[in-house]
């Protein structure tokens, strides 16, 4: 290529790019995010600043602090190392979270290649070599035998499409808000998959505490059971009686093997979760809720602040962006596109001679392209991208308003959990108490047996009911921080991620 044809060459290119950039504009809606919900509370009754308390493990009150922000390591407000262990583990190695990982990246390499195909020239390199044979007749001489040769052919093929009302431009939009709306669906699992890893441990924890109250219920039962024997041969009560107490020992015992089913398939869920086959569990630390701290503090997010900070709003945003730039690319398509072309190469029919003088061939050329009639097809497309936008924001709308249920229902949940457990710890104290009074009127033949065996049984509801209200107020602290978006954000804005 000689100097002079470099320099038109490269000259045409220049002034393409110029007049595309001088006259070209982008069609379709400018995306605007939605405002956050002009609201200032979560529940229609305002909601006490602190919780009640109760003397028991799990019952001291929490303090609910509006605005304050929550920690990116959410759960560490439990503070438990075994848990924070666990969490780390769950991260690193569930498969779920894994393949949230793989969609982020193929989105990305989705957007490199769009990019480069709709930004950049499409240059491509074309050898060819082939014999051909031609007729004298395509030269009016029909007698002719024609003539055999070879032909040789090396050249490089450039094109590039003028993004002049920026269908290339509002593509390129769409696949980036994809690629936000997998991050934030990465967020969304780690969220979730944290989240998780905290309510089973929880449940575990719960299991192991109502397993122990049941055996030493069991423990007293079998030792009433033996007094009740030796009163029947003292003559001191009926067959009946014995019968009764036996049933209720009996009866106590059978609810064992559920709660052990169910602690074994907790453990085996949380294996699991931590990207680990079920006869891994054994290897795990076993928690109980003497090892987790019922967080005093709670950091509750400012409502105008909800949206911004759920994974799954953000995620609804995302599409309903991806949405708004398709109504540009199906606007784009309503205009001319004009691409150019050139190429520069040699040809001959002896292959040495390939790149020699006289042999170099080159073109330049420019093609424009107007839709005229496609049967209403590109107005139908741009209405129909139209109403996946009016779709994506009604599903925003809806995931906004879920989110905002979402807290309000656990902040309610928190303030009933705290009665609920002082109540529950009020009544196993009490039933405790009664137990023992019946028990020693028994003795003394004061009361009947069936007033002692109603003791029995009011304490033991008492007890698990009292294990159950302890284990939800964990539960539903981590539910609130899960509702509020978990504090992702916190990680984001520290390693740059970009975070508005």
């Amino acid at each position: 290529m000689t100097a002079d044809l470099r320099v038109k060459i490269v000259a045409l290119w220049m002034a393409a790019s110029a007049g595309a950039a001088l006259f070209g504009c982008t069609v379709g809606p400018d995306y605007r995010p939605p405002a956050p919900p002009d609201i200032q509370a979560y529940t229609s009754e305002p909601m006490p600043t602190e919780t009640s308390t109760a003397r028991v493990q799990g019952g001291e009150s929490q303090k609910l602090v509006l605005g304050k922000d929550i920690p990116e390591r959410w759960w560490s407000l439990f503070r438990s190392e075994a848990l924070d262990r666990l969490i780390r583990l769950a991260l690193k190695d569930n498969p779920t979270a894994a393949a949230a990982q793989a969609t982020l990246r193929q989105a990305e390499e989705n957007l490199r290649a769009q990019y480069g195909a709709g930004r950049l020239p499409a240059a491509d390199i074309n050898l060819s070599a082939r014999r051909e044979k031609f007729s004298g007749a395509a030269f009016g001489q029909a007698g002719s035998l024609g003539t055999t040769f070879n032909l040789y052919n090396a050249s490089v093929n450039v094109s590039y499409l003028l993004d002049i009302f920026g269908g290339v431009t509002r593509d390129l939009e769409s696949l980036q808000s994809q690629v936000d709306y997998q991050r934030f669906q990465l967020e969304g699992t780690y969220l979730t998959l944290s989240a998780n890893v905290v309510t089973t441990v929880v449940q575990e924890a719960s299991l192991r505490a109502r397993l122990q109250a049941t055996r030493e219920i069991l423990t007293e039962e079998e030792e009433q059971y033996a007094v009740v024997q030796t009163q029947f041969e003292l003559g001191g009560v009926s067959r009946s009686d014995v019968l009764a107490q036996y049933t209720q020992l009996s009866q106590t015992r059978s609810t064992l093997p559920p709660l052990e089913k169910e602690l074994s398939q907790t453990r085996h869920l949380l294996a699991v979760l931590l990207g680990r086959f079920p006869n891994e569990a054994g290897e795990l630390p076993e928690l109980d809720l003497d090892s987790l701290k019922l967080p005093r503090t709670l950091p509750v997010s400012l409502p105008s602040a909800l949206a911004r900070q759920r994974p799954d709003v953000r995620a609804a945003e995302a599409l309903l962006h991806a949405a708004s730039a398709q109504v540009g690319v199906a606007t784009a398509n309503l205009y001319p596109k004009i691409t150019l072309t050139g190429s520069y190469g040699s040809e001959t029919t002896v292959f040495s001679d390939l790149f020699t003088n006289n042999t170099f061939i080159w073109n330049l050329g420019a093609g424009l392209l107007q839709p005229l009639f496609h049967g209403e097809e590109l107005t139908a497309r741009r209405r129909a991208a139209l109403a996946a936008y009016d779709r994506a924001l009604a599903i925003y709308r809806e995931t906004v308003l879920q989110a905002f249920r979402n807290v309000a229902d656990v902040l309610r949940a928190l303030e009933a959990d705290a009665h609920a457990l002082t109540a529950e710890a009020e009544a196993a104290d009490a039933a405790r108490k009664s137990l023992d009074l019946t028990k020693e009127q028994f003795r003394l033949g004061a009361v009947s047996y069936l007033t002692l065996l109603n003791a029995q049984r009011q304490y033991q509801q008492t007890r698990l009911g009292l294990v159950q209200a302890q284990a939800a107020r964990f539960a539903d602290t981590a539910a609130l921080l899960q509702a509020l978006g978990g504090g992702w954000w916190q990680r984001v804005a520290e390693t740059g991620g970009g975070e508005d």
